[in-house]
């Protein structure tokens, strides 16, 4: 027979490379056999293995009945959503380039996988869909594994258990101290704002690479951070507090005071944790964004300057064209550091050498070839398979070895 199908099995959440480091698209009968075999040892309970071995069985179903037939796994990402469906369009993109098909059959362990079929109707026609279903347990038990495996997975059991139990804590911790039930209330209050606008993503990403381990030398410095801050609320509540026994009833003079306090041990705060994140890049020969790290840190230190300057003129300790002198000096530095900075990355970018290195994200999708880099406005160019050339910043690297590994 003429027709050309495409046996698709689809994991939705990347689970073939989470527990085999093995990558998408996985191509052909051998490949998707030895993968499925490989993610079964890995986890027998996982569903996924089960898909890729219809997929397999479907496949030499069709090829004996005369059809052209070829059979592959594509994968997402383990971060559902606009993430996973990019990645499941690249490389059925890279699949449909490999094997003009006429016609698909996707096989799928449950509804999540579904969210292809719309991406894949918009490439080829789909001729069926095959729900894989396991035998051996019943509904009841089924859905009962289903939701105890759901439950060992740290996304969701951070929302079942994490939160209940943060909650309770907070309400304890609140009744212990008199404090009543509004601070408990404002602390939901910016949970639930920082969730709604996507903020938590934000400082996920922010504090991926962190890495807070008691085997690195940088552990020291971030927990003497944690620490040092911790010491700044508490001398800064502590000068609020003597000021307002003192007399003043002015509530902007009060937090002046509390203001001051604060800021003057945290920038040592922040040139601990300077010290541990540079610590960390530069075991991971990552100088450029260790350079980057200190320009943030510098920006950061001059703000805090500022803003102390504002509490002391407030406070009365300086006049006014004090404030406006300390201030351009502050905003001066604040430049200074800026230049210094491209200079030094610059220089450090050359010295990297990752010009012509692969490039691939950081879930083990193959992205391109780096065939340019520009140092001074830290940006490198990746040319695809299919030509295509994309710019992205240097300090989405995450990781150089024989290739680089961006987020």
């Amino acid at each position: 027979m003429t027709e050309r199908i495409l046996v698709l099995a689809v994991d939705i959440d990347n689970d073939l490379y989470r527990k085999t480091k093995i990558t998408g698209p996985v191509i052909g009968r051998n490949d998707n056999l030895k993968a499925a075999a490989r993610l079964a040892l890995a986890d027998p309970q996982e569903t996924d293995a089960n898909t890729m071995f219809e997929a397999v069985r479907k496949y030499d179903q069709l090829k004996k009945a005369g059809y052209s037939v070829a059979v592959v796994t594509v994968t997402g990402a383990e971060k559902e959503g606009f993430v996973a469906d990019s990645e499941l369009s690249r490389q059925l993109d890279i699949v449909l380039d490999k094997f003009k098909a006429d016609s698909c059959v996707l096989v799928t362990d449950g509804a999540s996988d579904n969210r292809i079929l719309p991406i894949l109707k918009s490439r080829v026609k789909v001729n069926s869909v095959d729900m894989l279903r396991m035998k051996q347990a019943e509904q009841f038990e089924n859905t009962y594994f289903t939701v105890i495996e759901k439950l060992r997975e740290p996304h969701y059991a951070r929302i079942v258990f994490g939160i209940p139990a943060v909650l309770l804590l907070l309400f304890a911790v609140s009744y212990y101290l008199n404090l009543g039930w509004q601070p408990p209330v404002a602390l939901i209050g910016l949970y639930l704002i920082i969730k709604g606008f996507g903020i938590e993503d934000l400082l996920a990403e922010s504090f991926r690479g962190l890495g807070f381990s008691i085997y690195r030398m940088s552990f020291v410095f971030y927990v003497s951070s944690i620490l040092f801050t911790l010491i700044a609320f508490i001398v800064g509540y502590g000068a609020g507090a003597s000021a307002a026994q003192s007399g003043v009833n002015d509530a902007v003079t009060v937090f002046a005071y509390g203001l001051e306090g604060f800021l003057f041990l945290f920038p040592i705060s922040i040139g601990l944790f300077l010290v541990g994140r540079i610590t960390d890049l530069e075991s991971k020969r990552q100088r450029y964004r260790a350079i980057t790290q200190a320009t943030y840190t510098g920006f950061a230190i001059a703000a805090i300057v500022l803003l102390y300057l504002s509490a002391a003129w407030l406070i009365g300790q300086i006049y006014f064209w004090q404030l406006l002198t300390y201030s351009a000096v502050v905003l001066v530095a604040g430049y200074a550091i800026s230049r210094v900075s491209t200079l030094l990355k610059g220089i450090a970018i050359r010295r990297t050498r990752i010009k012509n290195k692969q490039v691939v994200n950081d879930i083990g999708a193959y992205v391109g070839k780096i065939t340019e880099v520009d140092p001074k406005h830290g940006i490198m160019f990746v040319k695809t398979d299919y030509g295509n050339v994309l710019r992205y910043d240097i300090d989405r690297i995450t990781n150089i070895s024989d290739r680089v590994i961006i987020r």
